[in-house]
């Protein structure tokens, strides 16, 4: 009888070769984590630049407005009745003086009549009083001269005395009669000459709101049939937020453009700031007003506009991506100013300095002090001071320290990486300079 037992000898090889290999998979693994490792690691870091040129730049506050004329008049009525005759229709041009409507005169002109015949009436009256009143001077003279003769009573004379003082009295009376008719018809008959509308100034019909056959009733408030606009001047009202109210000044240049208008530019200057917000939503909006020629015609009212107030601007300035800025490290308190060659301490430029003037005499600004990181020659970027003017949200003003061509690093790209990231000195917020807290608004903001 056999013994069917695997021997110790067999039952061991199994093991050996899991074992082994276990112990390739490690070497494999400890390998590729060396290798891929140190190529991580030996990588080298990729700058991603750009180039500092020449442009313009403005610092801007943008707003939304809409466009209504400059001078303009709500034509109505001063008297009630049917609208008779409309003579102008929207989009005609009218003079000062023109006639505009008729409303029907038949009641003022009845009116204007009567007022006129009680007139007559009142003229008549007097003339019988003043006949009146001169046979009663007579009479009275005639008294007196039977008084001095003593032929008459006195009782006599003093009735002549009376009725002559009666007689001028009532002459006074109808005379203060005809002064009120004449009053009441010089009324009546200016109603009549309103139931005619003139033009009173020259324009464009802009909207008509009564039709002929209406019955307008001006008891309560004057209706409005017409509205009368001169459209060569416009009046371009925007709502500013409270935030950027402060950056407006009454005269800066402003410039807005149309939906319809393409790439064409209006531009004016800053007329007013009303000081009265409106409240939209619990967000404080302010209407800043200017004018804008409108000689072409091409503005017409209610069309919208996209604004820029023009808070500062530089041309064919050297520029720089603000990406590429970072703020200087702050002095500690009580340190010594960096001194020059012969060890006088340097003299810094406070906030607002001015410049040497340029050549057409306007003085610069000191600009604010950045730091830039600018390629060498050798391929690795060198840190370097530079003074920084107007900016926006994409480019800066470079007063000192960098020249056209210059290259300057604004972010870093390592292997593997999916994007770039901002130089070293800390992040900043999109559109704002490195310790500025947000400088700068732009169009668009």
């Amino acid at each position: 009888m056999t013994d069917s037992r695997p021997s110790p000898r067999s039952r061991r090889a199994p093991r050996r070769r899991w074992g082994l290999a276990l112990v390739v998979l490690l070497v494999l693994g400890g390998g590729g984590w060396w290798y891929f490792g140190n190529a991580s690691k030996g990588a080298a870091v990729q700058y991603v630049t750009a180039a500092v040129g020449r442009g313009d730049i403005e610092d801007t506050v943008s707003a939304l407005g809409n466009l209504q004329p400059r001078d303009y008049v709500d034509v109505g009525t001063q008297v009630s009745g049917q609208l008779k005759v409309i003579h102008a229709e929207v989009g005609d041009q009218v003079k000062q003086g023109d006639l505009l409507a008729e409303i029907d005169p038949t009641v003022y002109q009845s009116r204007v009549a009567a007022d006129e015949a009680q007139l007559l009436a009142l003229k008549a009256q007097l003339a019988d009083r003043e006949a009146q009143a001169v046979l009663a001077g007579q009479q009275l003279k005639r008294q007196r001269t039977l008084w001095a003769q003593r032929a008459t009573t006195e009782e006599a004379l003093q009735s002549a005395e009376a009725a002559a003082k009666s007689a001028d009295a009532a002459i006074d009376q109808i005379k203060a009669q005809i002064l009120q008719t004449e009053s009441t018809l010089r009324g009546d008959q200016a109603n009549l000459g309103y139931t005619k509308i003139y033009a009173p100034m020259t324009g464009t019909v802009t909207s008509l709101t009564a039709r002929r056959g209406q019955t307008l009733n001006a008891n309560q408030s004057a209706p409005i049939i017409l509205q009368i606009a001169d459209l060569s001047v416009m009046t371009v009202e925007t709502q500013v937020s409270e935030a950027d109210i402060s950056r407006l000044k009454v005269g800066m240049e402003a410039y807005f453009t149309t939906l319809g208008g393409g790439t064409k530019r209006w531009t004016g200057k800053l007329k007013q700031i009303l000081p009265t917000p409106e409240v939209v939503n619990n967000v404080v909006l302010y209407n800043a007003l200017f004018d804008v020629d409108n000689a072409d015609g091409m503005l017409m009212t209610q069309m919208s506009a996209q604004v820029f107030f023009v808070v500062a601007s530089a041309r064919d300035a050297i520029t720089v991506p603000v990406a590429a800025l970072k703020a200087p490290p702050r002095r500690p308190e009580g340190a010594q100013r960096p001194q020059g060659p012969e060890g006088a301490q340097r003299p810094q430029s406070p906030e607002g300095a001015q410049r040497p003037q340029g050549p057409e005499g306007a003085a610069r600004p000191a600009g604010r002090p950045y730091l830039v990181q600018v390629m060498g020659a050798d391929g690795q970027p060198a840190e370097r001071r530079v003074r920084i003017g107007v900016a926006n949200r994409v480019s800066a003003e470079v007063l000192d320290g960098l020249q056209p061509g210059d290259t300057v690093v604004v972010g870093q790209r390592g292997a593997g990486t999916a994007g770039a990231r901002a130089p070293a000195g800390g992040q900043q917020r999109p559109g704002s300079l490195p310790g500025m807290g947000g400088f700068g608004p732009t169009p668009g903001r």
